[in-house]
C-alpha cells in the first residue's frame, strides 16, 4: 500500500463526509471480498477518538469501508489512560498518519457538565461524575468569559463550551503523549479536531496540527 500524507487522509475523509452530507454514500470497502482482505490483519489510514453518542457513527459519517478507521470511543471524548494508549498503539504499531477528535452538538456529557456547575445541581452517580469532569472547566470558562457585573449568564452556550472542551481534549492528548507528540513534530502524524453538526451531517474542523484543514 502507497503511503499516504495526514493531508491525503484528512482530504479523502473531507470528501467522504461531503458525500454524506449530499445524501450520495459510497459505502466503500463493504463487500465480502474487503472482508477477506481484513481477516489477515488490519492497515487503517487514520485513528478517529470521538463521542460515543450513537449518532455518531463514523465510518458512515465520512463514508469509509471496514479497516478504514481505527475508532476510540466514550462519552465526551474525555481523554484517560486508556484513549491514550488505543491512540498510540494506532500511531506506533498500526501507523495511522491522522487523527481525527470529534465533538458534536446537543452532547448530553457536556450539557452534563453545564449542569453541574449549577448550586442546585443534584449529584450524579460516582463514575458519571468521573466521567464528565475533565469537561467542567470549559463549562466554567464559558460561563466566566460570558458574566456581565459578575453575574453568570442564565443560560451557557454548550456549543462554545463543547469548542473549549475539544481544545482541552486536543492539549491533554498532546501532553500526555510523547509517542504521538513527537510524531507531530516530525511531521508523521496530523491532528484535526472537529465538531460534527447533527442536523447537518457536516464535521466542522476547528483545529489541525500538521493538516491543512481548509484545503
Amino acid at each position: 500500500m502507497t503511503e499516504r500524507t495526514p493531508q491525503q487522509v484528512w482530504d479523502e475523509m473531507r470528501r467522504g463526509n461531503a458525500r454524506f452530507v449530499a445524501g450520495e454514500p459510497r459505502h466503500p470497502r463493504q463487500d465480502v471480498e474487503r472482508r477477506a482482505e481484513l481477516a489477515g490483519g488490519q492497515r487503517p489510514t487514520a485513528a478517529l477518538f470521538g463521542c460515543s453518542d450513537s449518532r455518531l457513527a463514523a465510518e458512515i459519517i465520512f463514508d469509509e469501508g471496514l479497516g478504514d478507521l481505527f475508532v476510540v470511543r466514550n462519552a465526551g471524548q474525555v481523554i484517560s489512560d486508556s484513549v491514550i494508549g488505543s491512540l498510540e498503539y494506532a500511531v506506533a504499531v498500526l501507523e495511522v498518519p491522522l487523527i481525527v477528535i470529534l465533538g458534536h452538538d446537543a452532547c448530553g456529557a457536556v450539557n452534563a457538565a453545564i449542569e453541574s456547575t449549577q448550586l442546585d445541581a443534584p449529584p450524579l452517580p460516582a463514575l458519571i461524575w468521573r466521567q464528565i469532569a475533565p469537561i467542567v472547566p470549559a463549562a466554567r470558562r464559558v460561563i466566566r468569559s460570558s458574566m456581565v457585573d459578575g453575574v453568570p449568564p442564565t443560560t451557557i452556550d454548550a456549543e462554545a463550551v463543547g469548542r473549549e472542551h475539544l481544545r482541552d481534549t486536543v492539549a491533554a492528548l498532546l501532553h500526555s503523549s510523547e509517542l504521538i507528540s513527537q510524531a507531530v513534530a516530525e511531521g508523521r502524524l496530523g491532528i484535526v479536531g472537529a465538531n460534527y453538526r447533527l442536523a447537518e451531517g457536516a464535521a466542522v474542523p476547528s483545529i489541525s496540527l500538521g493538516v491543512d484543514s481548509d484545503a
